[in-house]
This record gives structure tokens, sequence and C-alpha cells, in this order.
């Protein structure tokens, strides 16, 4: 259960949506001095309980309609992204535990991931790719090889395992989903109400 002042994370890093909240959530959090715990999860796992779908198994309606909601909010946030990336969808359990270990580790975190979120939505890059995500996280200030040994350590791992947990537990099923004194806000266009719910106390 979070506290006041502290808001649960929970996203996938190859998520378009998370990418587009992501900016404005940590400056949200900068602005109100909540505390981000940063919990990128496995939402193969998360959908296959709570009836989600992976994108190409979604109806042609839906899939048309996420198109246009993309380029409506690129454009609204000023933000770039493609709506269709060479690598999308591609497996984000990598890249979602390097995230995790960089919160074991000295780092701007929340810098990492929107490098990592930006390197899929306006890089062309494969963040599936541990050469991509070691330099990436170079980039962000990281010592990059350190941060992929520490990926696929048994400690890593179950905090993975665990943010995914914690996430089935609080009964998420969509990225990114913010969870502030256990009430949840599903959808970077929730994000007013994730604020005034922190404004107020």
């Amino acid at each position: 259960m979070t506290t006041t002042g502290t808001v649960e994370y929970y996203f996938t890093p190859v998520s378009p949506w998370a990418y587009l909240g992501h900016t404005r959530f940590l400056a949200i959090a900068a602005a109100t001095g909540a505390t981000i715990e940063y919990k990128p999860a496995d939402y193969g796992r998360i959908f296959a309980i709570s009836g989600g779908l992976p994108l190409a198994k979604r109806a042609p309606q839906r899939q048309a309609y996420r198109q246009f909601e993309l380029k409506r909010w690129s454009a609204l946030l000023g933000l770039p992204l493609n709506p269709h990336p060479k690598y999308f969808p591609v497996p984000a359990d990598l890249a979602a535990r390097v995230i995790v270990a960089a919160t074991q580790a000295e780092g701007d975190v929340g810098r990492l991931t929107a490098d990592i979120m930006r390197a899929v939505w306006t890089e062309e890059r494969n963040v599936s790719d541990a050469a991509t995500l070691a330099a990436v996280a170079d980039a962000a200030g990281f010592d990059g090889a350190k941060l992929l040994a520490a990926a696929e350590t048994d400690a890593v791992t179950a905090a993975y395992g665990a943010h995914t947990e914690d996430a089935i537990a609080a009964q998420v099923f969509g990225a990114p989903t913010y969870i502030h004194r256990g009430e949840p806000f599903w959808g970077q266009d929730r994000l007013d109400f994730l604020e005034r719910a922190l404004r107020a106390g």
C-alpha cells in the first residue's frame, strides 16, 4: 500500500502510452514532492489474467482507433512519436529488468526510463537488444555493461517478478498505471486526476 506522497508506477517500457505520459508524470512528481516507486512489470502475465490482449490480437477497429489516438496525443503534447516503429512489438523483459537494476544503482532512473521509451518510439532502436540497452544506459549516465549484467541476476529477476505480482494484486490491467494511497489511475490521460490527488495530500 502506498503512503501519502508516494506513487507506485506500473508500466512496460515499450508502451506508447507510458512514453507519452512519462515526462509529465516526472514533472508532476517533482512539483508535488512525490516519491516514485518504479515497478516495470510483465504485461504478458497481467494481460493473461485480466482479459487484455496483445496489440496484434485486438479487433481491427480497436487497432485503427489506437492510431488516431496516438497521433492526437503526440500532437497535443508536442512529443514526437512514430505510430509504426520499426522495432515494435519486441520483448520488453530485458529492458524492464535493466530499469529494475537501475533502481538498485546510483543514477537518474527517470531519465533512463525516458530514454528507453524514446528509443522505441522516436529513434527506431531495438530495446530487446542488449547492446542497444547498454548504449542507452551509458548515455543516461549509468554503466551500461554493469546494468546489463545486473539485469541477468536472480535478485533483479525476482524483483521484476515481485513487481508483476504486486501489479496483479493491485488489479492493474493496463500501462501505465499510477497508484497513490491505494487508488489506481490508469493511463497517461488520468495524470490530471493523479496530480489533484497528490496536491490534496
